[in-house]
């Protein structure tokens, strides 16, 4: 069976320096921090008091007011970037067969601000009995974003939720290259969304002493691959990708960012936080992306990498790099585009995934912020090209995107540059 070509016709974002996809290019490029102190709660009692968190957002530009209010806000980031990428495809939903159009999306917690605030009326209320919102369940599940996405336009193809933690819109994304280069359907939206700036979600990373403390300087706190790292940044927001049929893109003119070329899924079978110390699951992961695009370690230009600003994660991912490429890892451009937005969770994956097809678009290596000059680390070989501090103009023919999950759960993408 010959598999079908994939590309991509349609972008979206939502993101903590940036609420379209240009304005988070431009920022991205800009090496701008979304990182803040918390506005959503009270944080003042806790170890961690800043994130990256979603600016001036709005739900009521893209849902009317009674339609938000029965969604958590992962699930309102999520149809907002739908919306961004359905109206960039250039779709025309009235001559489309929506039996043929997707939808897999995913998050990696799903409606945790519902889940906190109702578990919580009811744990203050306990003398009224057992009071819940009927909107529950159906706000808090993971699922449900693909749901609304596919209720908002009517898509009847293959719809479902991936969960896998930090590599769920990768693994989301890579599920639908397969179902379309299958013949499954002729276009899918995905990607992920995530909404996890809550007491319980940066309580609960404090415990497991994940996030950085820096609250004295929060702008420069998520610093990937400098010794002075001390956590990630949570982050929240959403991605989407509308990835469609090469063939059912030309027919209907449809403009094309890249091709979809490659997917790789691996685990590391090790710790249910702890990546590998030597990245074996990270370079399994990149070696099946590889070999799935048929192309090999030389034809990559760009890695957006995982790059979370952990101690253990940074240099278990740089080992694998350099296990995979060789001497071509000090060729290539390598960036952590998460010193800007923070970790994304969930939506980490798609939002990268934008990162990597916008420079193949423009020829631009977005940089990664914060490494001070001497911030080095005895464990990191800094003669690679970490893109530190100043975008590069680069010709970008492939682009491949990492994430990997708690739970030692690795995806990879690789996009290229279309060429009919």
């Amino acid at each position: 069976m010959e598999l079908k070509r994939v590309v991509v016709t349609g972008l979206g974002a939502i993101t903590p320096i940036g609420n379209t996809v240009p304005e988070f290019w431009k920022n991205l490029k800009d090496g701008v921090s979304g990182a803040g102190p918390i506005t959503y709660f009270d944080a003042s009692q806790f170890k961690t008091q800043f994130a990256c968190e979603v600016k001036n957002f709005d739900a009521t530009e893209f849902i009317h007011r009674k339609e938000a209010r029965r969604m958590d806000l992962y699930a309102q980031y999520a149809v907002g970037v739908a919306k961004e990428a359905v109206e960039d495809s250039g779709l025309d939903l009235e001559k489309e067969d929506l039996n043929r159009i997707g939808v897999i999306f995913g998050s990696g917690i799903g409606g945790i601000h519902t889940f906190e605030e109702e578990v919580g009326y009811y744990a203050q209320n306990l003398d009224k009995g057992p009071r819940f919102n009927p909107f529950f369940i159906p706000k808090m599940i993971a699922d449900i974003a693909a749901g609304q996405i596919s209720i908002q336009y009517g898509f009847r193809g293959p719809n479902y939720s991936v969960c896998s933690a930090c590599a769920t819109s990768t693994n989301a994304i890579a599920d639908a290259y397969n179902l379309i280069r299958l013949g499954k359907a002729n276009a899918i939206v995905s990607g992920g969304s995530e909404a996890a700036v809550t007491a319980a979600g940066i309580g609960g990373f404090n415990a497991m002493n994940a996030l950085s403390t820096r609250n004295d300087d929060p702008a420069t706190a998520s610093r990937p691959f400098s010794a002075s790292r001390d956590g990630f940044v949570l982050g929240e927001g959403g991605g989407c990708l509308i990835l469609e049929e090469l063939e059912h893109a030309k027919a209907r003119g449809a403009k094309i960012y890249a091709e979809l070329c490659g997917a790789g899924m691996s685990g590391d079978a090790y710790h249910i936080t702890a990546s590998h110390p030597d990245g074996l699951g990270a370079r399994l992961v990149m070696e099946n992306a590889l070999e799935d695009a048929q192309i090999k370690p030389e034809d990559i230009d760009y890695i957006n990498v995982h790059g979370t600003s952990t101690p253990v994660g940074d240099v278990s991912e740089i080992k694998a790099i350099q296990e995979v490429f060789g001497d071509h890892a000090y060729k290539l451009s390598i960036s952590s585009t998460k010193s800007m937005t923070g970790h994304l969770l969930g939506a980490a994956g798609a939002v990268e995934a934008i990162a990597c097809i916008l420079s193949i678009q423009e020829g631009i290596i977005a940089p990664t912020i914060n490494h001070a000059d001497g911030d080095n680390d005895e464990d990191i070989d800094y003669d690679l090209n970490f893109t530190f501090d100043k975008p590069q103009k680069r010709d970008v023919k492939y682009a491949l995107s990492n994430t990997f999950g708690f739970g030692g759960h690795n995806a990879c993408v690789i996009f290229k540059k279309y060429a009919d």
